[in-house]
C-alpha cells in the first residue's frame, strides 16, 4: 500500500490562502516500513563505507569515489527513486528527499557523488530522455558502473542561466552538433562517464545534450580549490568543436530551460533535505560535547546559554523537517501516474514537478540557513576547539556554506518566490489569493486562548491575512515595476517563508495530537508554539518593512497598530519553554520533539 493512496494534497501555493487539513498533509509520523528500511540501509550505507574510511574520507580521490558509488548501486541505493522499469524502485517523492536527508546525517562531502547521481545528474535524462536514451544511459547510473555530472554554469552566467555563451550547431550531414565553449564548478566532472550539457543551438536555442566522456575535443581542467566538500570533484569543461551525436540531443531544440529549471526545482528540494540531515548531525555532536566539556566545574551543557542553543538548533530541525515531507509527499501523486512511453513524457512530468516550484525553493532556502544556524551555533558551543579540524563541526561549518549557493542563490531563490505568485496572480491562478487582496487587516476579536495550539493557529491565519493585504498594497504601489523593488520582493518572500514554515510545523502537531494524545505531543507543542510565536514576529517585522515603502499617513499608522496589537497579545515568554525543550534535547543527545 502507498501512502499516495490514503492522502490527497492541494495544488502548489494554496497554503497561502487556504487553512489545509492537517490528515491531508504527509509527516515523518507516516512513514512505512519501506520509508524506515530506506534511511537504514543509507544511513548503514554511510557508517560502514565511508565514515569507517577516517580520513580518506574527507580527500578527493577519484578511484575511492568510484569504488563507493559501485557499491551504493549494489545496494540499490543509485535507484532509490528512480523508474523501475530501468532497475529502481520507482519514483517517489519522499523516498527521494529520505535517501537524501540519509546520506548526510553523517558529515561527508563524499556522499555528494552518490546525491548527484540519482538527483541532478540523472533526472534529465529520466524524464527527457528517449526510450533509447533511457534504455542506454539508466541501467548503468542505477548501477553505479556509469557517473553523471550536470553542466549549465559558465564563467560569465551562474543564475543567469539564459546567458550561456556554449554553442551547438548541426553540422552539414545533420548527424552531429559541434559543441564549442566553457562550463565551470561542474561537480563530479573528474570522473563523470557522461554530461548533461546545456548549449544554444545556432546561437539563441537553449538545448540539452548527453556528451559522452571520452568525446574528442572535450577537456577537463584540474580539480577546484575549494573552501569545503574537499573529497568531491568540482573542475571546469572545455568543448571544441566537440561532436555530439544527434540523437544525443535531450529532450527539443530550445527546450533546454524546462529541463534546467524541472530538475532544478528537485534539486532545491534535495538540498532543503539534505540539509536537514547535517543539521541533525550538527545538533547531535555539538550537544554531545556540551554534556562532555566541563567548565567552572560544570558541564557546559547546564549553562542555560549552551541549552537555549541547543533548544533553537532543535526547534527549527523539528520546523525543516515538517518542511521537507509535506512538500517531497505533494509529487507523489503526479510522479506515481507517470508513464514511461507516452512521447510527451517529459511536458508532463514538467507540469507535474513545476506545479510545486514555490514549495521547492522554500525549502531550498529555509533549509540552507537553519543548516548555516546550526552550524554557526555548534561552532560556538565547541569554542575554540570548534574552530579545530579534529572536531566534525568545524567540517560541517565549511561545507554548510555552499548551500546558500547550490540550486541558485538565496537571494534569486526570494525574487523567484515573489516573481511566481504575482505571475501566477497575473495568469488568473490562485484565485482565492487574488481575491483577498483588497481586504483590511483584522482586529482581534477572540480572547487569549488556553488551548495548546490555538494561538498558534490564530497567528498562522493572521498571517496568511497579513500577507494578502501587504501584497496587495505593493502590487497596487509598484504595479509591474515590483520586479525591480528587489528589496520588497525579498521582503515579501520571507513572509511566505515563514508562513510555509509556520503552517508546517502547526499541521504537524496537530497530527501528533490526533493520533499519539495530547500528554505524548507535549514537546511538539512546545517546539510548535515557540517557533510560531517568534516566526510572527519576523513576519510581521519584513510586513511593517514593506508597508511603509507603500503606505502613509494616517492609513500606514493603522496598519502598524494593527500589527503591533497581534504581536503584543500572543508574545509568549520563551525562555522556560526553551529550557524544557533544551532538558530534553541534552538527555536525549540529540533531536528529539
Amino acid at each position: 500500500m502507498k501512502v499516495t493512496n490514503e492522502l490527497t494534497n492541494d495544488k502548489g501555493g494554496l497554503f497561502i490562502t487556504k487553512e489545509t487539513d492537517f490528515n491531508e498533509v504527509f509527516t515523518p509520523e507516516d512513514f512505512l516500513e519501506e520509508h524506515h528500511m530506506i534511511a537504514k540501509t543509507t544511513k548503514d550505507f554511510v557508517e560502514k563505507e565511508v565514515i569507517s574510511l577516517g580520513e580518506a574520507a574527507k580527500t578527493l580521490n577519484y578511484d575511492l569515489t568510484r569504488k563507493i558509488l559501485k557499491k551504493a548501486g549494489d545496494v540499490g541505493l543509485l535507484g532509490a527513486s528512480l523508474p523501475e522499469e530501468y532497475g529502481g524502485l520507482g519514483l517517489d517523492g519522499v523516498r527521494f528527499a529520505l535517501m537524501k536527508e540519509s546520506l548526510n546525517v553523517h558529515t561527508s562531502s563524499l556522499t555528494m557523488t552518490i546525491g548527484g547521481q540519482v538527483g541532478i545528474g540523472a533526472l534529465p535524462i529520466v524524464f527527457f530522455g528517449t526510450s533509447e536514451q533511457r534504455e542506454k544511459y539508466l541501467p548503468g547510473l542505477v548501477s553505479g558502473s556509469l557517473a553523471t555530472a550536470f553542466a549549465l554554469t559558465e564563467p560569465s552566467s551562474g543564475t543567469d542561466a539564459s546567458g550561456i555563451k556554449t554553442s551547438a550547431k548541426l553540422s552539414d550531414d545533420g548527424q552531429n552538433y559541434i559543441l564549442n565553449g566553457n562550463k565551470v564548478f561542474i561537480t563530479n566532472a573528474g570522473f563523470a562517464d557522461i554530461f548533461v550539457v546545456f548549449a544554444k543551438v545556432n546561437g539563441t536555442d537553449f538545448s540539452a545534450f548527453i556528451v559522452e566522456r571520452e568525446s574528442k575535443g572535450l577537456t577537463i581542467g584540474p580539480e577546484e580549490k575549494k573552501m569545503g566538500l574537499k573529497a568531491s570533484s568540482t573542475c571546469s569543461i572545455t568543448f571544441e568543436d566537440v561532436e555530439v551525436p544527434a540523437s544525443n540531443l535531450l529532450g527539443k531544440i530550445g527546450k533546454g530551460h524546462l529541463i534546467a529549471f524541472n530538475v532544478l526545482n528537485f534539486g532545491r528540494l534535495s538540498v532543503g533535505a539534505n540539509c536537514l540531515g547535517t543539521t541533525k548531525e550538527a545538533l547531535t555532536v555539538s550537544c554531545k560535547y556540551a554534556n562532555q566539556r566541563i567548565q567552572f566545574g560544570k558541564k557546559i551543557s547546564s549553562f542555560p546559554l549552551i541549552a537555549q542553543k541547543l533548544a533553537d538548533i532543535n526547534i527549527k530541525t523539528f520546523v525543516l523537517e515538517s518542511m521537507v515531507y509535506r512538500t517531497a509527499h505533494l509529487f507523489d501523486a503526479g510522479l506515481s501516474q507517470l508513464d514511461f512511453g507516452n512521447p510527451d513524457l517529459g511536458e508532463i512530468s514538467r507540469k507535474a514537478i513545476s506545479e510545486y516550484m514555490l514549495e521547492c525553493a522554500i525549502n531550498k532556502v529555509f533549509g540552507s540557513e537553519t543548516l548555516d544556524f546550526a552550524a554557526d551555533e555548534g561552532l560556538q558551543i565547541h569554542g575554540g576547539y570548534g574552530y579545530m579540524q579534529e572536531y566534525i563541526i568545524e567540517e560541517i561549518y565549511r561545507d554548510s556554506r555552499i548551500k546558500r549557493i547550490f540550486e541558485g542563490t538565496n537571494e534569486i531563490n526570494r525574487l523567484f518566490i515573489t516573481n511566481t505568485i504575482t505571475s501566477r496572480i497575473t495568469k488568473g491562478q490562485l484565485n482565492q489569493l487574488r481575491e483577498s487582496l483588497d481586504i483590511t487587516l483584522p482586529e482581534i476579536a477572540e480572547e487569549i486562548s488556553e488551548s495548546s495550539l490555538n494561538n498558534s493557529a490564530q497567528l498562522v491565519q493572521f498571517s496568511r491575512k497579513l500577507y494578502a493585504y501587504t501584497l496587495g498594497k505593493v502590487m497596487d504601489y509598484y504595479g509591474e515595476q515590483l520586479k525591480q523593488e528587489q528589496e520588497i520582493s525579498s521582503n515579501l518572500a520571507d513572509m511566505i517563508i515563514q508562513l510555509y514554515a509556520m503552517d508546517s510545523a502547526l499541521l504537524r502537531t496537530k497530527k501528533i495530537i490526533k493520533n499519539q494524545g495530547e500528554h505524548n505531543a507535549e514537546l511538539a507543542v512546545q517546539i510548535t508554539n515557540t517557533f510560531i510565536n517568534e516566526s510572527f514576529e519576523i513576519l510581521a517585522r519584513f510586513a511593517k518593512k514593506s508597508l511603509m515603502a507603500v503606505v502613509k499617513g494616517q492609513e500606514l499608522s493603522t496598519d502598524l497598530s494593527t500589527i503591533d496589537n497581534w504581536l503584543r497579545a500572543y508574545l509568549i515568554n520563551t525562555v522556560p519553554v526553551k529550557r524544557c525543550i533544551a532538558e530534553s534535547v541534552i538527555n536525549k543527545e540529540g533531536y528529539t520533539y
